[in-house]
Formats: C-alpha cells, structure tokens, sequence
C-alpha cells in the first residue's frame, strides 16, 4: 500500500494552488497599500491647501488663497475617487486572504494524509518482518527438535 503517485501529484498541484494564491495575495496588498499611501498624500496635500488659504489669509495675498483653495478642493475630489477603491480593495485582499488559508489547508490535509499512509506502511513492513522473524525462529526451533 504504497503512497500513490496521484497522491504526490494532487500534493504537487495543492503546492502549486496555494502559491498562486499567495502570489495574488502580495499582489493585491501590495495595490491596497499603494491606494492607502495615495490618500496619505491627498490628506498631506489637503493640509498644504489649508494652510496655504492661511498663509493666504495672513498676508493678504488672494492668489494664495485661490490656490490653496483649490488644491484643497482638488486633494477632496481626489480622495473621494480613492475611498471606495481603497474598501473595494480591502475587500478583495480579504476573499484572497481567505481562498489562500483555504488553499494552505487543503495541502496540508495531503500533506497529512500522504505521512500517515507512509507511516501506516512502516508499521506494516515492521510488523512483516518481525512475523518474518518469528517464521524463522519458529522454524530454526521446529528443525533443533526434530533432530
């Protein structure tokens, strides 16, 4: 009762489906963290436009108001188109996170699997040959006293 090789192979194809899981996992993180940095830098930007309209407000300058006005507007517009992209995001991270955990335990479970047949076959192969033995020793007895 030796391990199958359709065992091996469907461990192998196991292996193979958890690491593309894996892959599409990094990938998709590495896109959410890319769009959360993005709305870092329209909050940083929001914040220069605010205090550019003060700076604007403090010396009377109504260029820099306007332009720290609309920079303020812009970075709003910006992070508006970026919010349900970020959560859309998060959300398929969250599917890939789950369908990789599925993957990993569906291996493990051939892994698992595959060790307790080779184990199980051990114990058998002891137990052959120590019946083996016991033949033997049997027989090697059996032949002293007949003589």
């Amino acid at each position: 009762m030796s391990v199958s090789s359709s065992l091996r192979r469907l461990l192998a194809i196991r292996d193979l489906q958890e690491e593309q899981c894996k892959l599409a996992l990094e990938s998709a993180l590495g896109e959410f963290h890319r769009l959360e940095h993005a709305l870092q830098t329209t909050h940083e930007r929001d914040r220069r436009g605010r205090s550019l309209i003060h700076a604007g407000t403090q010396t009377g300058q109504l260029t820099d108001r306007l332009a720290g006005q609309e920079e303020s507007h812009s970075a709003s517009l910006h992070a508006a188109a970026l919010v349900p992209r970020i959560d859309a995001k998060g959300d398929e991270v969250e599917e890939l996170r789950r369908n990789f955990q599925f993957r990993r335990v569906e291996r493990r479970q051939v892994e698992t699997l595959i060790q307790e047949t080779e184990q199980l076959e051990a114990i058998e192969a002891a137990r052959r040959g120590q019946q083996s033995l016991d033949n033997w020793y049997s027989s090697q007895k059996h032949r002293k006293s007949s003589h």
